[in-house]
């Protein structure tokens, strides 16, 4: 990670307070974080991505879901960078933890989005995509 990437990285506004949500979460699942940010899943995924390619996040997969963190392995300098802008507290992160706290916790979150059912992709009748 060299500043120039973490600068590229926390430049974007949904990336930027997708990281800080995870600075003050220990992990989250790509729904939680579409629920927080109120933003559609490909958006969300799109940014995780990118995020994750850069060297700040790291994903894991259980199931169909996908749980993000933090890279563990971040530079010291990185981590006080993070902080630093943690504590800045931009609105939109303000209101993505209001919207997490509202939701519940961690486990009652992702009980929630983990229950509903998937969209069918086809319709039953037609083969078209829905």
């Amino acid at each position: 990670m060299t500043p120039a990437a973490l600068h590229r990285c926390l430049a974007d506004e949904t990336r930027l307070t997708l990281t800080l949500l995870l600075c003050t979460e220990p992990e989250l699942c790509v729904c939680e974080m579409t629920e927080a940010l109120a933003a559609p899943q490909p958006r969300i995924s799109r940014h995780l991505a990118y995020l994750r390619r850069a060297g700040l996040l790291r994903g894991r997969r259980r199931g169909a879901w996908i749980f993000y963190r933090l890279e563990p392995t971040l530079p010291e300098w990185v981590s006080i960078i993070l902080e630093a802008s943690r504590d800045a507290a931009p609105p939109e992160v303000i209101t993505a933890h209001r919207r997490l706290a509202d939701a519940g916790t961690a486990r009652r979150r992702q009980a929630a989005c983990h229950t509903k059912p998937r969209p069918a992709l086809f319709s039953s009748t037609s083969g078209d995509i829905a």
